[in-house]
């Protein structure tokens, strides 16, 4: 069984920036297209970012467009996600997961514990 984890959450002012990282057992960041994903208080889990298998693609949802950069480093097997400019209404717990396709963004794995996002305005 894949396990993912997500480190690099806590608590920033808006306008600040975080850095999260998703570390998974065995090598399947480096074989898969990744996601980050986010769930904020009483609401569902949302899509945030994708990147594909090489690096070379990504895509975001439209509210971290120029905001959120998602990139990935093969050899040590790690996905990051760069937040700048956040905003209290990125508060949440970012999860990550591999997911079948860019275009097809349904995880595939068990969810890890997350890690937890807190923008103070």
């Amino acid at each position: 069984q894949v396990q993912l984890v997500e480190s690099g959450g806590g608590l920033v002012q808006a306008g600040g920036s975080l850095r999260l990282s998703c570390a998974a057992s065995g090598r399947i960041i480096s074989n898969s297209v990744m996601g980050w994903f986010r769930q904020a208080p009483g609401k569902e889990r949302e899509f945030v970012a994708a990147i594909n298998w090489s690096g070379d693609s990504t895509y975001y949802t439209d509210s971290v467009k120029g905001r959120f950069t998602i990139s990935k480093d093969n050899a040590k097997n790690t996905v990051y996600l760069r937040m700048n400019s956040l905003k209290p209404e990125d508060t949440a717990v970012y999860y990550c997961n591999r997911i079948a396709s860019m275009n097809n963004r349904v995880a595939l794995n068990a969810w890890g514990q997350g890690t937890l996002v807190t923008v103070s305005s």
